[in-house]
């Protein structure tokens, strides 16, 4: 989703409410403003960090063969051996791994760039990201014993879905 909004987004969201600046033009784009990734409030103290988060980062495009597309994520595995799992067919991926980061941020900042960093050494294909899940230890390990979270991890390696 891009940063500007779309059409028919509220008078207020796009500063046009009261007390604010008017309407932006068509395209332009708006600045977004949080609490910075790691930012606490006041008296609030820091947990252990960093901390494990389990990845699930999906990929799909424009068919490709099999062989070059598992080739691919071998050679992706082998660079980068925190990777547990990836799952494959010739027109999508997912791969799951353990990422250690100090928030969630960071985490999710880093898989976002795995794919599109890695498409010329690994010879990945030219697919898009269309699915990114982060979550902790804690949550990844509840729904596991809970039976609705992915099952664990095994065996290591590439495989086709």
């Amino acid at each position: 989703m891009r940063a500007g909004g779309g059409a028919g987004g509220s008078a207020a969201r796009q500063g046009g409410g009261a007390g604010g600046s008017a309407a932006r033009a068509a395209g332009e784009e708006r600045a977004l403003t949080s609490v910075a990734a790691g930012d606490r409030f006041e008296g609030e103290k820091p947990e252990d960090l960093p901390r494990l988060w389990h990845v699930t980062l999906s990929v799909s495009g424009e068919e490709a063969p099999l062989k070059e597309v598992r080739r691919a994520l071998e050679q992706l595995a082998h660079d980068h051996p925190f990777l547990l799992t990836s799952r494959y067919a010739n027109d999508h991926a997912e791969i799951r791994y353990w990422e250690e980061a100090r928030d969630l941020h960071d985490a999710a900042a880093v898989a976002l760039r795995l794919w599109g960093e890695h498409r010329q050494t690994a010879g990945l294909p030219p697919w898009e990201i269309v699915g990114l899940e982060v979550i902790d230890r804690q949550t990844y390990h509840q729904r596991i014993a809970e039976g609705y979270g992915p099952p664990p991890a095994s065996p290591v390696g590439v495989h086709p879905f």
